[in-house]
């Protein structure tokens, strides 16, 4: 994470209230902090009606992969890292094709990924401005399984950010697939996503690589609903969990200091926060380890989900994907299965794709604005749901 120093003793008034406790939690190991530069986790500097005070100066800011010295911190830091990587509005033409693609279509197929979230505000990996591109690297399965050290740095990270995460709503898109889907124009779809965005529009697609607001145990497979899991380690880190919850940060990064929400719903927060008095629930039924019930990067997609997948490739008459970049071979694979099947294929993103050299048909374009106006197009004229 980002460490904040200044060549000057910066002034910070007195903490009210949850502050109060924000300070006496998290910066207890650190008192003087006040009078040497140091290392701190750096929530949001609240609003300008909060207790809380930073006497400007200048600042040596060191994020992930980069580095600022001896600069003002300008007021729209990190703005300019826009979270939805930038296009031209649709040609008529191209919603034209895409509305060929769906009409002539009968067994149609859609698989969403990253870029469909993007646009509600969920961080993806891949794209110019995604999260690899800061030098941010997720959790691997083996990481997470064999240490438990990496297990509390996942968890209190998480949990920090699970309130923004699902604070995210569905964008124009995620409803507009919902009313194609309603109106018999989508046969199946499948999502990479774990953010269940497609569910609260109204869709109900396969979770190819699972979802994160479902815990699941590593041993005995015994699962249960991600709100409970956050209730048992607020239980075990009650003073830890009311100082995250206390937190007055919102959703826009550039005002985020060292808050910055990753793809998976995770927040960046300094390691002293929760690597000695974290701690974490194991499964109630037999002790084991409790994992959100996603794949995580060098894990493979369960066997049974993996062949419904690839059922439904196989037997569509058109395979359409949605904001991806299909560098997963998981994604990819069905792809190339549907195009082996003689199946249409197609694909809708800002940016490259593993498949462009396979798939015929490429738009570059948002989804935001660009499936929207198939509703009222032709025989595609549905009402939105």
């Amino acid at each position: 994470m980002a460490a904040l120093r200044s060549s000057h003793r910066p002034f910070i008034s007195k903490f009210n209230g949850a502050k109060e406790l924000l300070r006496t939690l998290l910066i207890d190991k650190n008192q003087s902090i006040s009078r040497k530069i140091g290392t701190f986790w750096r929530p949001r500097f609240i609003s300008s009606q909060g207790s809380l005070r930073l006497v400007q100066s200048k600042y040596r800011i060191t994020p992930t992969g980069a580095s600022m010295e001896n600069k003002d911190l300008p007021s729209d830091f990190l703005r300019h890292k826009k979270m939805v990587p930038s296009a031209d509005p649709p040609k008529v033409e191209d919603i034209n094709i895409l509305y060929q693609f769906f009409d002539r279509s009968s067994k149609l197929v859609v698989l969403t990924g990253a870029g469909i979230s993007t646009e509600s505000g969920i961080p993806d990996y891949r794209s110019p401005n995604g999260a690899y591109s800061t030098g941010f690297r997720p959790i691997t399965h083996q990481e997470f399984i064999r240490s438990n050290r990496a297990r509390r740095r996942y968890w209190a990270r998480s949990y920090a950010g699970w309130r923004r995460f699902t604070a995210a709503e569905p964008g124009p898109a995620h409803i507009a697939l919902a009313s194609l889907e309603k109106a018999g124009r989508i046969k199946f779809m499948m999502t990479q996503n774990v953010d269940r965005l497609h569910h609260r529009a109204g869709s109900n697609p396969l979770e190819l690589h699972g979802t994160v607001y479902v815990v699941a145990c590593t041993n005995c497979g015994f699962s249960l609903p991600r709100s409970s899991f956050q209730d048992q380690v607020k239980a075990l880190n009650p003073k830890w969990a009311e100082a995250i919850e206390s937190l007055d940060y919102d959703s826009r990064l550039d005002k985020s200091f060292g808050m910055k929400q990753r793809p998976d719903g995770d927040i960046e927060i300094d390691e002293k926060f929760w690597e000695e008095e974290f701690h974490i629930p194991n499964c109630q039924k037999c002790d084991g380890i409790l994992k959100p019930d996603v794949v995580f990067f060098g894990d493979n997609v369960p066997k049974g989900r993996a062949d419904r997948a690839m059922e439904a490739a196989k037997e569509c008459d058109a395979f359409l994907v949605l904001g991806s970049s299909l560098m997963t071979m998981s994604a990819f694979r069905l792809v190339r299965a549907a195009h082996e099947a003689g199946a249409a294929t197609a694909i809708v993103n800002v940016g490259v794709s593993r498949a462009d050299n396979l798939i015929p048909l490429k738009i570059n374009a948002k989804l935001g604005e660009i499936l929207p106006r198939l509703l009222s197009v032709g025989s595609l004229s549905v009402p939105a749901v």
